[in-house]
């Protein structure tokens, strides 16, 4: 079942007009997720939204937002008051201008989105603005309001639709100066740059993401599974850096353990470990319930109603 829109209005081009729908690209909802427990009693916690100063427990209905001026100064804004800030963009993704992909710095980039017509009508403008952007080879720059703030979003076709990816504001950018103006000037020598690019050359490949594995939530599935089969948990050794002392050498040595391992990967002839579809369904099932899926298929199928005279 696809995931419910997380907004709805119109896509515009100057005076094409159509209904969209937007929808999340992205789901964590596969990803194993613990629940805090009281250690002594085995219970969830639950927690509660209390005043500061009084301790008392405050109803939802009478928590507002605030922002902070100085200490004990809060500005006071309500649920209304917010909305009634009117944004064009918080029905419509005007869009503003088109660029180049590559001018738009991987910095900016927050998560992406599906968009698609919303309902039968307005497939044909929406087609004209998808074809549009393709044939130009461009990226559409629009605005959009998501959970009461305004976003800048970079449209751009994909299949039958377009991928909306939401962009950051200049002011949310650290400036890079900060982290790397301590770092020393190194002058590398001819020798290392080809030992370390034929390293690559043995390591070279393309973009599958299906061959990755997330290693450390099949760790956690594996982890859960052997608490649950009553089996004696053991600490595994940490991987430990070493300190790289001749670079030249320990370049040498990447070049052949690199070709030993590409070597040993083609006489084997396995292919890399698909990641599941799926990671919950790697968990044991609880005792006494069969798998959805496996219910599903023993269900039996429904007797055909005996339709009357």
């Amino acid at each position: 079942m696809a995931p419910r829109a997380n907004w709805k209005g119109f896509l515009r081009l100057s005076l094409v007009t159509c209904p969209v729908a937007l929808y999340p690209a992205t789901s964590e909802s596969e990803k194993v997720s613990f629940n805090q427990l009281n250690r002594k009693t085995g219970h969830r916690i639950k927690y509660a939204k209390v005043d500061a100063d009084t301790g008392e427990e405050v109803d939802n209905e009478d928590i507002v937002k605030g922002y902070k001026v100085d200490t004990d100064t809060f500005i006071e804004v309500t649920k209304e008051e917010l909305e009634n800030v009117a944004l064009e963009s918080t029905r419509t993704i005007e869009i503003d201008e088109f660029v180049d992909r590559s001018e738009i710095d991987p910095r900016y980039l927050i998560r992406p989105y599906y968009l698609r017509p919303d309902g039968k009508v307005g497939h044909d403008a929406f087609a004209v603005i998808r074809e549009t952007i393709r044939e130009m080879n461009k990226v559409a720059i629009g605005r959009v309001v998501l959970t009461n703030r305004e976003h800048i979003i970079a449209l751009e076709p994909l299949d039958k639709g377009l991928m909306g990816t939401l962009l950051r504001y200049p002011y949310e950018v650290r400036a890079a100066e900060e982290y790397f103006d301590d770092i020393q000037d190194v002058k590398v020598t001819k020798d290392m740059l080809d030992l370390a690019r034929h390293i690559v050359n043995q390591k070279a490949g393309h973009f599958e993401p299906d061959k990755f594995e997330d290693q450390y939530e099949t760790a956690l599935i594996d982890l859960i599974n052997q608490k649950r089969a009553g089996k004696p948990i053991t600490a595994k050794a940490r991987p430990r850096g070493e300190n790289v002392v001749d670079l030249m050498d320990a370049l040498r040595k990447s070049i052949g353990r690199e070709g030993a391992t590409v070597e040993a990967s083609k006489k084997s002839g396995k292919k890399p470990r698909r990641a599941a579809a799926g990671q919950k369904e790697m968990l044991m099932p609880i005792a006494g319930k069969k798998p959805a899926k496996e219910a599903a298929a023993k269900k039996p199928a429904a007797k055909p109603q005996r339709k009357s005279a």
